[in-house]
């Protein structure tokens, strides 16, 4: 655990179910803890309007946690939009491509994310920067495995001169298990702002609520979703 008397972090926060827990995650750690999100032209943008909602409902619902949570960024990215033919950045059908990865993959996504964070880091003096990636359940993204990122953290570091740690908690565990986490850290109240306030359908629905929150309930991140919290609430049982 980081030495709280000297630490900050900044949190990838794009107001989904994994980033959420990954926020409470590092509330819990760190001394001050700033969010960045990105508008990088996605489809299911929805999910850009949940961050400040979710934000305010944590530092309510865990007055210890709200003294720590610092100011929220928003970059905006959308040249990648304009250069990605994928399901997040066109209105086209989920698909898998002949590469075997699923049409949902924006190349280079979470390593232009990495890379703004850290400079924004650098200037806000945060030097570990928290990511929900995961390489346990997740679409096969090569951009989400463990060793791509931990080889972006060393080149962030020599690029600009400064240690930057790159914490994923999430990247060995399952989506059941990442509910199990939420409740570890937060309790019922944390499962229920996930529940209600987080955004992680692909098609931006939230319009239908379902046990495990808002979405189409078709798209993958909604099954990947609701299979992770039936297994957690069946481990409950």
């Amino acid at each position: 655990m980081p030495d709280r008397s000297n630490s900050k972090a900044l949190v990838l926060f794009s107001g989904g179910q994994d980033s959420t827990v990954c926020l409470a995650w590092a509330l819990e750690r760190y001394d001050a803890v700033e969010t960045v999100g990105f508008d990088y032209g996605q489809s299911h943008a929805v999910e850009l309007t949940c961050r400040a909602r979710l934000r305010e409902e944590v530092a309510s619902a865990f007055p210890s946690w709200a003294p720590r949570l610092g100011p929220d960024h928003m970059l905006h990215l959308t040249e990648l939009a304009a250069i990605s033919e994928t399901a997040l950045t066109r209105d086209v059908a989920i698909e898998m491509d002949e590469n075997g990865l699923p049409n949902t993959f924006v190349p280079g996504r979470n390593l232009l994310f990495f890379t703004y964070a850290a400079a924004l880091g650098y200037r806000r003096g945060a030097g570990t920067l928290v990511g929900g990636m995961c390489e346990t359940d997740y679409s096969g993204y090569p951009d989400c495995r463990s060793d791509t990122i931990q080889t972006l953290a060393k080149a962030l570091s020599l690029g600009m001169a400064r240690h930057f740690t790159i914490e994923t908690p999430l990247m060995w565990i399952d989506k059941a298990a990442t509910w199990a986490l939420a409740e570890e850290l937060g309790g019922p109240a944390l499962v229920h702002i996930i529940v209600e306030h987080s955004h992680s359908c692909y098609r931006g629905d939230r319009t239908h609520r379902h046990d495990w929150g808002y979405g189409c309930g078709t798209c993958p991140a909604c099954e990947l979703r609701a299979r992770g919290y039936a297994a957690y609430m069946a481990a409950k049982a």
